[in-house]
Protein backbone atom coordinates (compact mmCIF):
# COMPACT_ATOMS: atom_id res chain seq x y z
CA UNK A 1 0.00 0.00 0.00
CA UNK A 2 1.51 3.56 -1.22
CA UNK A 3 1.42 6.41 1.26
CA UNK A 4 -1.50 7.69 -0.78
CA UNK A 5 -4.16 6.19 0.23
CA UNK A 6 -7.68 5.56 -1.55
CA UNK A 7 -10.41 6.43 0.89
CA UNK A 8 -14.26 6.15 -0.05
CA UNK A 9 -16.20 8.20 2.98
CA UNK A 10 -20.10 6.93 3.63
CA UNK A 11 -21.53 9.77 5.25
CA UNK A 12 -22.08 13.26 4.30
CA UNK A 13 -23.04 14.98 7.76
CA UNK A 14 -20.40 16.95 9.59
CA UNK A 15 -18.07 14.14 10.64
CA UNK A 16 -17.99 12.78 7.67
CA UNK A 17 -17.39 16.31 5.77
CA UNK A 18 -14.79 17.23 7.97
CA UNK A 19 -12.65 13.87 8.09
CA UNK A 20 -13.44 14.11 4.45
CA UNK A 21 -10.91 17.34 4.51
CA UNK A 22 -8.60 16.68 6.56
CA UNK A 23 -7.65 13.26 4.79
CA UNK A 24 -7.81 14.93 1.49
CA UNK A 25 -5.04 17.79 2.96
CA UNK A 26 -3.12 15.05 4.06
CA UNK A 27 -2.53 13.95 0.45
CA UNK A 28 -5.17 11.03 0.39
CA UNK A 29 -7.81 10.49 -2.19
CA UNK A 30 -11.07 10.66 -0.99
CA UNK A 31 -14.52 9.98 -2.15
CA UNK A 32 -17.56 11.37 -0.15
CA UNK A 33 -21.17 9.85 -0.66
CA UNK A 34 -24.57 10.34 0.70
CA UNK A 35 -27.63 8.28 0.70
CA UNK A 36 -29.47 11.35 0.35
CA UNK A 37 -28.92 12.96 -3.38
CA UNK A 38 -29.44 16.56 -2.78
CA UNK A 39 -27.22 16.66 -0.42
CA UNK A 40 -24.51 15.41 -2.68
CA UNK A 41 -25.57 18.32 -4.79
CA UNK A 42 -25.37 20.88 -2.55
CA UNK A 43 -22.09 19.94 -1.07
CA UNK A 44 -20.13 19.50 -4.69
CA UNK A 45 -21.92 22.41 -6.12
CA UNK A 46 -20.87 24.88 -3.18
CA UNK A 47 -17.91 23.16 -1.65
CA UNK A 48 -19.21 23.74 1.70
CA UNK A 49 -21.51 22.76 4.27
CA UNK A 50 -24.33 24.10 6.10
CA UNK A 51 -23.55 23.11 9.53
CA UNK A 52 -20.07 24.12 9.19
CA UNK A 53 -19.94 27.87 8.09
CA UNK A 54 -16.87 29.53 6.94
CA UNK A 55 -15.58 26.43 5.73
CA UNK A 56 -14.35 25.68 2.23
CA UNK A 57 -14.01 21.86 0.99
CA UNK A 58 -10.80 21.28 -0.86
CA UNK A 59 -11.49 20.71 -5.01
CA UNK A 60 -9.53 17.56 -4.72
CA UNK A 61 -12.08 15.62 -3.32
CA UNK A 62 -14.67 13.52 -5.26
CA UNK A 63 -18.50 12.69 -4.85
CA UNK A 64 -20.62 10.47 -6.45
CA UNK A 65 -24.52 8.83 -5.52
CA UNK A 66 -23.41 5.49 -6.09
CA UNK A 67 -23.19 3.31 -3.02
CA UNK A 68 -20.95 0.93 -5.58
CA UNK A 69 -18.74 3.71 -6.84
CA UNK A 70 -17.70 4.92 -3.31
CA UNK A 71 -16.75 1.57 -1.78
CA UNK A 72 -15.05 -0.40 -4.92
CA UNK A 73 -11.08 0.12 -5.30
CA UNK A 74 -10.39 2.09 -1.77
CA UNK A 75 -8.17 0.80 0.76
CA UNK A 76 -10.36 2.91 3.42
CA UNK A 77 -13.89 2.67 3.75
CA UNK A 78 -15.33 5.55 6.42
CA UNK A 79 -18.88 4.80 7.79
CA UNK A 80 -19.93 7.93 8.89
CA UNK A 81 -23.76 7.58 9.22
CA UNK A 82 -25.99 8.58 12.39
CA UNK A 83 -26.16 5.18 14.70
CA UNK A 84 -29.63 4.73 13.32
CA UNK A 85 -28.35 3.62 9.42
CA UNK A 86 -25.20 1.85 10.14
CA UNK A 87 -26.54 -1.25 9.29
CA UNK A 88 -28.66 -0.46 6.58
CA UNK A 89 -25.49 0.88 4.81
CA UNK A 90 -23.28 -1.67 5.76
CA UNK A 91 -26.11 -3.59 3.99
CA UNK A 92 -25.83 -1.96 0.89
CA UNK A 93 -22.06 -1.66 1.22
CA UNK A 94 -22.10 -5.28 1.15
CA UNK A 95 -21.73 -6.66 -1.93
CA UNK A 96 -19.38 -4.16 -3.11
CA UNK A 97 -17.04 -4.63 -0.06
CA UNK A 98 -13.54 -6.61 -0.91
CA UNK A 99 -11.55 -8.79 1.61
CA UNK A 100 -8.00 -6.55 2.49
CA UNK A 101 -10.39 -3.76 2.90
CA UNK A 102 -10.19 -1.83 6.44
CA UNK A 103 -13.71 -0.25 7.24
CA UNK A 104 -13.63 2.51 9.66
CA UNK A 105 -16.69 3.63 11.79
CA UNK A 106 -17.18 6.57 13.44
CA UNK A 107 -20.77 6.54 14.60
CA UNK A 108 -21.15 5.95 18.39
CA UNK A 109 -24.29 4.15 19.62
CA UNK A 110 -25.52 0.28 20.24
CA UNK A 111 -28.50 -0.93 18.79
CA UNK A 112 -31.63 -1.59 20.81
CA UNK A 113 -32.47 -4.80 18.92
CA UNK A 114 -29.81 -6.96 19.16
CA UNK A 115 -27.44 -4.63 21.86
CA UNK A 116 -24.41 -4.92 19.01
CA UNK A 117 -22.19 -1.80 19.42
CA UNK A 118 -21.78 -0.28 15.57
CA UNK A 119 -18.70 -2.53 14.56
CA UNK A 120 -20.77 -5.45 15.63
CA UNK A 121 -23.73 -4.78 13.05
CA UNK A 122 -21.62 -4.22 10.43
CA UNK A 123 -19.82 -7.23 11.06
CA UNK A 124 -23.03 -8.66 10.59
CA UNK A 125 -23.93 -7.33 7.43
CA UNK A 126 -20.76 -8.02 5.31
CA UNK A 127 -19.37 -11.20 6.88
CA UNK A 128 -16.25 -11.33 5.09
CA UNK A 129 -13.56 -12.33 7.62
CA UNK A 130 -10.84 -10.96 5.20
CA UNK A 131 -12.16 -7.29 6.07
CA UNK A 132 -10.68 -5.50 9.13
CA UNK A 133 -12.83 -3.23 11.33
CA UNK A 134 -11.67 -0.19 13.17
CA UNK A 135 -13.48 1.78 15.55
CA UNK A 136 -12.37 5.40 15.90
CA UNK A 137 -13.84 7.23 18.67
CA UNK A 138 -12.65 10.04 21.39
CA UNK A 139 -12.79 13.89 22.10
CA UNK A 140 -13.35 15.06 18.23
CA UNK A 141 -15.95 17.64 17.35
CA UNK A 142 -16.22 18.62 14.00
CA UNK A 143 -16.76 21.97 13.83
CA UNK A 144 -13.23 22.19 16.05
CA UNK A 145 -11.51 19.31 13.16
CA UNK A 146 -12.31 21.54 10.37
CA UNK A 147 -10.55 24.75 12.12
CA UNK A 148 -7.83 22.57 12.06
CA UNK A 149 -7.24 23.10 15.68
CA UNK A 150 -5.26 19.94 17.88
CA UNK A 151 -7.56 16.98 18.24
CA UNK A 152 -6.60 13.45 19.54
CA UNK A 153 -8.45 9.98 18.71
CA UNK A 154 -8.66 6.20 19.37
CA UNK A 155 -7.86 3.27 16.72
CA UNK A 156 -9.46 0.74 18.19
CA UNK A 157 -9.30 -3.14 16.41
CA UNK A 158 -8.54 -6.31 17.30
CA UNK A 159 -6.16 -6.20 14.28
CA UNK A 160 -2.93 -4.56 15.20
CA UNK A 161 -2.20 -3.81 11.76
CA UNK A 162 -5.38 -2.16 10.89
CA UNK A 163 -5.23 -0.03 13.83
CA UNK A 164 -1.64 1.12 13.31
CA UNK A 165 -2.31 1.04 9.53
CA UNK A 166 -5.06 3.96 10.53
CA UNK A 167 -3.34 5.62 13.11
CA UNK A 168 -1.20 6.29 10.52
CA UNK A 169 -3.21 7.72 7.53
CA UNK A 170 -5.28 10.00 10.09
CA UNK A 171 -2.37 10.92 11.73
CA UNK A 172 -2.09 14.72 11.25
CA UNK A 173 0.31 17.61 12.38
CA UNK A 174 -2.98 18.70 13.95
CA UNK A 175 -4.84 14.98 14.72
CA UNK A 176 -3.01 12.99 17.28
CA UNK A 177 -3.83 8.88 17.07
CA UNK A 178 -3.65 6.59 19.76
CA UNK A 179 -4.15 2.84 19.26
CA UNK A 180 -6.33 0.62 21.41
CA UNK A 181 -7.43 -3.47 21.04
CA UNK A 182 -10.23 -3.14 23.54
CA UNK A 183 -12.77 -2.33 20.44
CA UNK A 184 -15.95 -3.28 22.68
CA UNK A 185 -14.88 -0.69 25.77
CA UNK A 186 -13.90 1.85 23.11
CA UNK A 187 -17.84 1.72 21.36
CA UNK A 188 -19.25 1.38 24.75
CA UNK A 189 -17.99 4.50 25.81
CA UNK A 190 -19.27 6.53 22.59
CA UNK A 191 -22.51 5.52 22.94
CA UNK A 192 -22.95 5.78 26.87
CA UNK A 193 -21.21 9.26 27.17
CA UNK A 194 -23.88 10.92 24.71
CA UNK A 195 -25.99 10.08 27.39
CA UNK A 196 -24.43 11.28 30.54
CA UNK A 197 -23.94 14.77 28.33
CA UNK A 198 -27.74 14.64 27.93
CA UNK A 199 -27.80 14.66 31.76
CA UNK A 200 -25.37 18.09 32.05
CA UNK A 201 -27.32 19.36 29.68
CA UNK A 202 -30.63 18.57 31.78
CA UNK A 203 -28.97 19.74 35.09
CA UNK A 204 -27.53 23.28 33.11
CA UNK A 205 -31.26 23.83 31.88
CA UNK A 206 -32.42 23.57 34.83
CA UNK A 207 -30.30 26.40 36.79
CA UNK A 208 -27.71 23.60 38.37
CA UNK A 209 -24.19 24.99 38.65
CA UNK A 210 -20.00 23.48 37.62
CA UNK A 211 -20.77 21.39 40.62
CA UNK A 212 -23.64 19.47 39.58
CA UNK A 213 -21.65 19.58 36.04
CA UNK A 214 -18.86 17.93 37.66
CA UNK A 215 -20.68 15.54 40.06
CA UNK A 216 -22.51 13.71 36.86
CA UNK A 217 -19.44 13.73 34.94
CA UNK A 218 -17.49 11.55 37.24
CA UNK A 219 -20.44 9.68 38.25
CA UNK A 220 -21.10 8.81 34.69
CA UNK A 221 -18.14 7.54 34.03
CA UNK A 222 -18.55 5.07 36.85
CA UNK A 223 -21.28 4.31 35.40
CA UNK A 224 -19.94 3.58 32.20
CA UNK A 225 -17.05 1.77 33.66
CA UNK A 226 -19.09 -0.30 35.57
CA UNK A 227 -21.08 -1.72 32.73
CA UNK A 228 -17.92 -2.20 30.82
CA UNK A 229 -15.99 -4.13 33.19
CA UNK A 230 -19.30 -6.70 33.46
CA UNK A 231 -19.19 -6.66 29.59
CA UNK A 232 -15.39 -7.82 29.89
CA UNK A 233 -13.82 -4.34 29.09
CA UNK A 234 -10.45 -3.38 30.03
CA UNK A 235 -9.92 -0.58 32.46
CA UNK A 236 -7.87 1.54 31.58
CA UNK A 237 -10.22 2.34 28.16
CA UNK A 238 -12.66 4.13 30.41
CA UNK A 239 -9.62 6.51 31.59
CA UNK A 240 -8.42 7.26 28.63
CA UNK A 241 -9.37 9.52 25.56
CA UNK A 242 -12.46 7.33 24.39
CA UNK A 243 -13.88 7.46 27.65
CA UNK A 244 -13.69 10.38 30.09
CA UNK A 245 -11.95 12.11 27.35
CA UNK A 246 -14.98 11.89 24.72
CA UNK A 247 -17.58 12.13 28.08
CA UNK A 248 -15.71 15.48 28.94
CA UNK A 249 -15.95 17.20 25.80
CA UNK A 250 -19.67 15.98 25.40
CA UNK A 251 -20.69 16.78 28.34
CA UNK A 252 -18.99 20.07 28.26
CA UNK A 253 -18.89 21.70 25.23
CA UNK A 254 -21.71 23.54 22.97
CA UNK A 255 -21.01 22.18 19.96
CA UNK A 256 -22.33 18.73 21.52
CA UNK A 257 -25.82 18.33 20.38
CA UNK A 258 -26.35 16.08 23.22
CA UNK A 259 -25.36 19.07 25.62
CA UNK A 260 -28.06 21.15 23.72
CA UNK A 261 -30.65 18.78 23.47
CA UNK A 262 -30.43 18.20 27.74
CA UNK A 263 -30.30 22.07 28.12
CA UNK A 264 -33.61 22.54 26.17
CA UNK A 265 -35.34 19.65 28.00
CA UNK A 266 -33.91 20.91 31.02
CA UNK A 267 -35.90 24.54 30.63
CA UNK A 268 -39.42 22.25 30.18
CA UNK A 269 -38.59 21.70 26.15
CA UNK A 270 -40.46 18.07 25.06
CA UNK A 271 -37.53 15.13 24.14
CA UNK A 272 -39.31 15.52 20.85
CA UNK A 273 -39.15 18.76 20.29
CA UNK A 274 -35.78 19.59 21.48
CA UNK A 275 -34.70 17.45 19.48
CA UNK A 276 -36.19 19.16 15.85
CA UNK A 277 -34.52 22.61 17.86
CA UNK A 278 -31.36 21.54 17.99
CA UNK A 279 -31.51 20.03 14.14
CA UNK A 280 -29.26 17.01 13.89
CA UNK A 281 -29.35 13.73 15.09
CA UNK A 282 -29.00 13.41 18.82
CA UNK A 283 -27.25 9.93 19.87
CA UNK A 284 -28.10 9.95 23.31
CA UNK A 285 -31.76 9.47 22.82
CA UNK A 286 -31.30 7.07 20.24
CA UNK A 287 -28.68 4.94 23.44
CA UNK A 288 -31.03 5.05 25.89
CA UNK A 289 -32.85 1.97 25.15
CA UNK A 290 -29.58 -0.21 24.52
CA UNK A 291 -28.28 1.32 27.62
CA UNK A 292 -31.24 -0.16 29.72
CA UNK A 293 -31.39 -3.44 28.53
CA UNK A 294 -27.27 -3.74 28.61
CA UNK A 295 -28.14 -2.72 32.37
CA UNK A 296 -30.29 -5.32 33.80
CA UNK A 297 -28.97 -7.94 31.33
CA UNK A 298 -25.56 -7.52 33.21
CA UNK A 299 -27.05 -6.66 36.54
CA UNK A 300 -25.10 -3.04 36.74
CA UNK A 301 -26.89 -0.05 38.22
CA UNK A 302 -26.98 3.15 36.07
CA UNK A 303 -29.12 5.53 38.08
CA UNK A 304 -27.62 8.81 36.05
CA UNK A 305 -28.96 7.10 33.22
CA UNK A 306 -32.13 5.32 34.47
CA UNK A 307 -32.84 8.65 35.43
CA UNK A 308 -32.44 10.40 32.28
CA UNK A 309 -34.36 7.87 30.57
CA UNK A 310 -37.25 8.76 33.20
CA UNK A 311 -37.45 12.43 32.03
CA UNK A 312 -37.21 11.76 28.77
CA UNK A 313 -40.26 9.57 28.83
CA UNK A 314 -41.99 11.86 30.79
CA UNK A 315 -42.55 9.57 33.92
CA UNK A 316 -40.35 12.15 35.98
CA UNK A 317 -40.23 15.79 35.81
CA UNK A 318 -36.19 17.89 35.93
CA UNK A 319 -37.20 18.29 39.09
CA UNK A 320 -38.25 15.28 40.66
CA UNK A 321 -35.04 13.62 38.97
CA UNK A 322 -32.67 15.99 39.88
CA UNK A 323 -33.86 15.20 44.09
CA UNK A 324 -33.89 11.77 43.28
CA UNK A 325 -30.20 11.75 42.19
CA UNK A 326 -29.15 13.82 45.45
CA UNK A 327 -31.37 11.46 47.67
CA UNK A 328 -30.21 7.91 46.81
CA UNK A 329 -28.91 5.79 49.51
CA UNK A 330 -25.82 6.95 50.91
CA UNK A 331 -22.66 4.72 49.65
CA UNK A 332 -18.75 4.83 49.63
CA UNK A 333 -17.33 6.11 46.77
CA UNK A 334 -14.63 2.65 46.99
CA UNK A 335 -15.75 -0.51 45.26
CA UNK A 336 -15.70 -3.61 47.65
CA UNK A 337 -14.83 -3.31 51.31
CA UNK A 338 -14.21 0.29 52.48
CA UNK A 339 -12.76 1.06 56.21
CA UNK A 340 -10.95 -2.00 56.70
CA UNK A 341 -7.53 -1.12 57.63
CA UNK A 342 -6.34 -1.62 54.39
CA UNK A 343 -3.66 0.71 54.92
CA UNK A 344 -2.57 0.08 58.65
Amino acid sequence: MSNTIKIGVLGAGTWGVALARMLCLAGHEVMLWSAIESEIDAISETKTHPNLPGVTLPEQITYTKEIKTVCEGKDILLLAVPSPFVRATARKAAPHVSGGQILVDVAKGIEKETLYTMTEIIADEIRDPNVKLVALSGPTHAEEVVKDLPTTIVSASRDEAAATLVQRVFTTARMRVYTNDDVLGVEICGALKNIIALASGIAIGLGCGDNAKAALITRGIAEISRLGLAMGCREQTFGGLAGIGDLIVTATSLHSRNLRCGILIGKGVPADEATRQVGMVVEGLNALPAALALSQKYGVEMPIIETVDAVVSGRVGVSDAIRTLMTRDLKSELSGACFDNRYD
